[in-house]
């Protein structure tokens, strides 16, 4: 009977195994396929955008208005650029949570099953054998303490890479195309404006 329930534990364990790489492998598969539409969707539009601008520097007839051309063309590149990233960091940390997620609760699982056969040893150990138990309930408890500041901490790591992209997309989303850097006080006073 007992080796019975050990096999079958086993066996349980083994499907457990097998759905959660099942789970893994899909939830990759779909971070690549968002990635995967997004470096094409880029891709298509850094096509068209090259395009546009090649046609609009080939109709310029004066080389003086290529220069002014120059922040205008810059511009969308720089969007582009801006929502590409912002896309690689909303599709990274999604695929990162949900993985936490299924870790989160498999290592919970675990810690019952340990901590449930460990409590069924106890009560069949023979007297004396308290302080061993008590040791072993102390380094679980321990190495849940770990994996909790473990999980916190990059869930921390995560929402400050979010708000840094956010806040670097906010930054050059207010830059407009030519507008100029205001001059150093130097450069002002050397050509003689306030």
């Amino acid at each position: 009977m007992n080796a019975f329930a050990a096999r079958e534990q086993f066996a349980f364990g083994n499907q457990v195994s097998v759905e959660i790489l099942a789970t893994l492998a899909n939830q990759a598969f779909t971070q690549v396929e968002r990635l995967t539409e997004l470096n094409l969707n880029t891709a298509r539009s850094v096509l068209d955008d090259s395009v546009a601008a090649t046609k609009t520097v080939l109709a310029v007839k004066p080389p003086q208005d290529l220069l002014a051309l120059q922040g205008t063309l810059a511009q969308p590149m720089l969007d582009r650029t801006v929502v590409y990233g912002r896309g690689v960091y909303e599709i990274a940390p999604e695929g990162q949570q949900e993985i936490a997620k299924l870790f989160e609760v498999r290592v919970a699982q675990l810690n019952k099953t340990f901590t449930d056969a460990l409590d069924k040893a106890a009560k069949s150990a023979p007297t004396g054998s308290e302080a061993l138990f008590a040791a072993f309930k102390s380094a679980v408890d321990a190495a849940n303490n770990v994996f909790d500041s473990v999980s916190k901490a990059t869930t921390q790591a995560t929402e400050i890479a979010e708000a840094t992209v956010t806040a670097a997309s906010a930054a050059v989303k207010g830059r407009r195309p030519g507008r100029r850097r205001p001059r150093s006080l130097p450069d002002r006073i050397r050509n003689g404006v306030s």
